[in-house]
C-alpha cells in the first residue's frame, strides 16, 4: 500500500484516520502527520449536500462497500473529482474495526470526457445546421431570382412596389448571409484556399478592424515577423478576425485593449492529450485577447453553438463563434479559449503549418456577359428552384431544355436534336448524382461544359468528386446577376473546367 499509485486512507471504526500512504499526501497535500488523527471531513469542498455524506456512512456501517465521486479540496484550497471506494473491514467478532478508502483523481479524465462530449455535440449540431441550411438555400434561391425578375419588369425607379422588391431582396440576402454561417459551422461552405502568412491578411484587416469597434478601444498588433505560412480561404479568415473583434468589443461596451498576436507554436503530444481534438504538429497560431468582462465556465461550454448567445433580444444572432468554430474545424485547425469573469478573454486558433508558396490562380481574366444564345440543359430535382432558373436563363437569351430526372437528361442529350453547350445540375439528386451525369454525357459530348449547383459546397465537391475549379459549382443561394456572370464565364472559357 505504500507503493500504491492511488491514495489509501485507513481509518477507525469512527471514521478517525489512522494512517494514510504517500499517494494520499501528493493527491491532497494534506502530510500523513497532518491527516493522522483527523477526520475525513478535511478533504470537504462543501459541493455535495450533507444527504450526500448521511447515505455514503449509513451503507459502510452496514457493512457494504461504498463505490461513487466525490468533488473534495486539496489543502492549498484547489477543487478536484475522485473515484472513492470505502471498504469496511470487520473483526473477528463480526464488527467493524476499520475503513479502507482508495481515491483516484479523476479530474483530468472527467474534463477530457467532458470536451469529447461537446466535441460529439457540437458535431451532431453542424450536421443539423448543415441540413437547415441546404433546404433554406434552395428556398432563399427562388425569393432571391423572383425578386430580380419582378424588378426587371418593374418599369423604371419610380414603379410603386420597387421599393417593397428591394426590401424583400435585403431581407433574402440577409438571410443567405446566415445561412453562409451554418454552413460554415457545419463545415459545407465553399472555400478558396490559398497559402500565405497570417501577417498579411492581420496586417490588411487592421484599418478595416479599427472602423469597425470604435475608437475607444485600442487594438495592438503583435505580429511574429518569422511566423510561418498557413492554407486557407482568405476571405474565411478575414471573417473570422471580424467576429472575433466584434465579439470584443461587445464585451468590452466602456472601451478597451484588444490584442491580436501571431506566433509559430509547435504542438506536443501532451498538448493533444490535454485539448481533444489538437493535432501534435507545426502549426501558426492567431491569438485574439481582450480586456472585456469574461465569461464563466457554463458560457464557456456553450459559446460556439449556434445561436446561443449572452447579448439582448436583437442584439446578436449567435452565429459568430459558431462560424468561427466551423471555419476553424473546416481547415483542420483547433481552437481554445481562456476566460474569467472580470478578467477578460482569449482565443487561440491553431491552424497547421505549411511549407508550399501561394499558388497562381487558376481562373482566367473575363470581362463576364450576361446575355447568351447557346443551349442549356437543366437538371434540376427541385421544382421551384428548376422554374426559376429556367426562366433567369431565358431571359438571358439561352435556350434552355430542363428536366428533374437525370436519366432524361440523358434521353435529351443522346436525341441529338439539340447543340448542347452548357450542363447545369444539381449535385445531390435522386438515382443519379450530377457528377455520374456529367460524365456520362462528356463521354459522349467531350465539348460540353458544366456547372453544379448546390446549397452543400465543400460537402459535396469531397463526396461527389465534383472539380475543384471555384468556376464550376455555384452555390445556393444565388442572384440572377451571379447565375448570368457565371454561365457567361464557363461558355466564354477557352479550357475545359470539369
Amino acid at each position: 500500500m505504500e507503493a500504491a499509485a492511488n491514495a489509501v486512507v485507513i481509518t477507525d471504526h469512527e471514521g478517525t484516520i489512522l494512517w494514510v500512504n504517500p499517494a494520499f499526501t501528493n493527491l491532497t497535500g494534506h502530510t500523513a502527520a497532518e491527516a493522522v488523527g483527523k477526520n475525513p471531513r478535511i478533504l470537504k469542498s462543501g459541493q455535495q449536500p450533507q444527504a450526500f455524506y448521511a447515505e455514503m456512512w449509513d451503507k459502510v456501517r452496514q457493512g457494504l462497500i461504498w463505490k461513487g465521486k466525490v468533488v473534495n479540496r486539496r489543502k492549498d484550497g484547489e477543487l478536484y473529482t475522485e473515484e472513492m471506494t470505502i471498504t469496511p473491514v470487520q473483526n473477528e467478532r463480526g464488527n467493524i474495526s476499520h475503513f479502507i478508502a482508495i481515491k483516484e483523481d479523476v479530474s483530468e479524465r472527467q474534463k477530457l470526457e467532458q470536451q469529447l462530449l461537446q466535441a460529439q455535440k457540437m458535431e451532431a449540431v453542424g450536421r443539423l445546421a448543415g441540413g437547415v441550411a441546404h433546404d433554406f438555400n434552395n428556398l432563399l434561391t427562388v425569393i432571391l431570382g423572383c425578386s430580380d425578375l419582378l424588378l426587371q419588369q418593374s418599369n423604371g425607379n419610380h414603379h410603386p412596389s420597387r421599393e417593397k422588391l428591394n426590401h424583400i431582396k435585403d431581407a433574402a440576402r440577409r438571410a443567405a448571409d446566415l445561412t453562409q454561417q451554418l454552413l460554415a459551422f457545419s463545415r459545407k461552405q465553399m472555400t478558396s484556399p490559398t497559402t500565405f502568412s497570417l501577417n498579411t491578411v492581420v496586417s490588411a484587416t487592421h484599418k478595416l478592424l479599427v472602423r469597425l469597434i470604435g475608437e475607444d478601444i485600442r487594438i495592438a498588433l503583435r505580429l511574429n515577423a518569422e511566423s510561418g505560412l498557413v492554407r486557407i480561404d482568405q476571405g474565411q479568415l478575414e471573417q473570422v478576425l471580424v467576429n472575433l473583434a466584434v465579439n470584443a468589443r461587445d464585451a468590452m461596451p466602456q472601451g478597451g485593449d484588444l490584442i491580436i498576436e501571431t506566433a509559430d507554436v509547435d504542438l506536443d503530444e501532451t498538448f493533444a492529450r490535454q485539448h481533444p481534438g489538437a493535432k501534435p504538429r507545426p502549426t501558426v497560431m492567431l491569438a485574439i485577447t481582450d480586456s472585456g468582462i469574461g465569461m464563466d465556465k457554463e458560457v464557456q461550454a456553450h459559446i460556439f453553438e449556434p445561436f446561443f448567445t449572452t447579448k439582448g433580444v436583437g442584439k446578436g444572432t449567435g452565429l459568430g463563434l459558431a462560424m468561427v468554430y466551423g471555419v476553424v474545424k473546416q481547415n483542420d485547425g483547433y481552437i481554445s479559449v481562456h476566460s474569467e469573469p472580470g478578467q477578460g478573454s482569449t482565443f487561440r486558433i491553431y491552424l497547421p503549418r505549411v511549407q508550399a508558396a501561394s499558388e497562381p490562380s487558376r481562373l482566367p481574366k473575363l470581362t463576364p456577359t450576361p446575355q447568351g444564345w447557346e443551349t442549356i440543359l437543366l437538371v434540376e430535382d427541385d421544382s421551384d428552384v428548376r422554374s426559376l432558373t429556367r426562366e433567369l436563363l431565358e431571359d438571358g437569351g439561352y435556350a434552355v431544355l430542363e428536366t428533374s430526372d437525370p436519366e432524361e437528361a440523358m434521353r435529351i442529350a443522346e436525341s441529338q436534336k439539340y447543340s448542347i453547350a452548357l450542363l447545369i445540375t444539381d449535385v445531390i439528386m435522386p438515382v443519379m448524382s450530377g457528377a455520374v451525369l456529367a460524365k456520362r454525357l462528356k463521354a459522349a459530348r467531350p465539348a460540353l461544359k458544366v456547372l453544379y449547383i448546390s446549397g452543400y459546397t465543400d460537402d459535396a465537391i469531397v463526396h461527389h468528386n465534383i472539380s475543384n475549379s471555384p468556376l464550376s459549382l455555384l452555390a445556393k443561394p444565388f442572384t440572377s446577376a451571379a447565375l448570368a456572370t457565371r454561365v457567361r464565364e464557363i461558355l466564354d472559357s477557352p479550357q475545359d473546367l470539369d
